[in-house]
């Protein structure tokens, strides 16, 4: 992989350090890097990621300094196991009405640069491998290519819970299978498994979990073949659709969000006990 060829006077002031970041989010991030291509595994003890607050503030920050290296020309995002990453229900325990207006505050400025910065930060093509089922899989589809299992399961728990769908995926289902579905999935929470995924537009090939990795890593060396200047622009073009669905639409899904739990008094825990104990998830 031949490095950017830039003349003296036009070095970086500080140039990212992979060392650096990858050692700060090990914890939740396996990164390997390999002639440009960077592979981040998403885990909580090696097993699938365990969704938990610190996680929903570190995501941000860890697209932006990977965003920044630009040795990584192309990207790979992964799970481990047989899960894409599991949800944790106590990060609920405490109903947002009775959070403190700083921590309120905090949640809500996190939740944007989830995505944000893995559409605004990111300036190479990005290949998500989601290797099974769980929950925020709406980042998976705004990479370039999204392969899936069969047993993914494309939802939104939101509404079925009291809330508004409004932290990400109800914006990727408007703008994928279009407003009619998008509505019927966000209010019924149904949920879309791999092959219905891709026959609606959510992702693009089904693969079996025990190669997905290896197809991922297939398409990024496809990829790099390719000059870096057609693969930075080629992703600036097909992330534009996105960019411009963030700017127009995320701030009031997530400000609608975070408004309905702010009146709400009993909380999205409860609900989904209850609705566990019918059977509904």
């Amino acid at each position: 992989m031949p490095k950017e060829n830039l003349p003296e006077w036009f070095q970086r002031y500080e140039p990212s350090n992979f060392g650096e970041y990858s050692e700060k989010y090990k914890d939740i991030m396996l990164m390997t890097r390999k002639n440009g291509i960077l592979e981040v595994k998403m885990h909580t003890d090696g097993g699938p990621l365990k969704y938990v607050w610190s996680v929903h503030e570190a995501w941000g920050k860890a697209w932006r300094e990977i965003g920044a290296d630009h040795e990584n020309e192309v990207i790979i995002v992964t799970g481990s196991g047989d899960k894409w990453l599991v949800g944790d229900p106590d990060a609920w325990k405490v109903p947002l009405i009775q959070w403190s207006a700083d921590a309120k505050l905090k949640m809500r400025m996190e939740s944007q640069k989830l995505m944000e910065n893995f559409v605004f930060g990111i300036d190479v093509p990005v290949i998500a491998a989601v290797n099974g089922p769980g929950v925020h899989v709406e980042f998976s589809a705004l990479a370039d290519i999204t392969l899936v299992t069969e047993d993914v399961d494309f939802w939104d728990p939101h509404f079925l819970a009291g809330v508004v769908p409004g932290d990400g995926m109800g914006l990727v289902l408007q703008k994928t299978i279009g407003i009619k579905r998008a509505a019927y999935y966000a209010i019924t929470g149904k949920r879309l498994d791999g092959k219905t995924a891709v026959e609606l537009g959510l992702a693009n090939e089904v693969v079996p979990r025990e190669k997905i990795l290896d197809r991922a890593w297939e398409l990024a060396e496809y990829m790099m073949d390719r000059p870096r200047a057609a693969r930075a622009l080629t992703h600036g073009v097909l992330m534009r659709p996105w960019k411009q669905a963030l700017v127009d639409d995320q701030v009031m899904h997530g400000n609608s969000i975070t408004l309905g739990l702010c009146m709400d008094e009993v909380g999205p825990l409860e609900r989904l006990k209850e609705l566990k104990q019918q059977g509904r998830i």
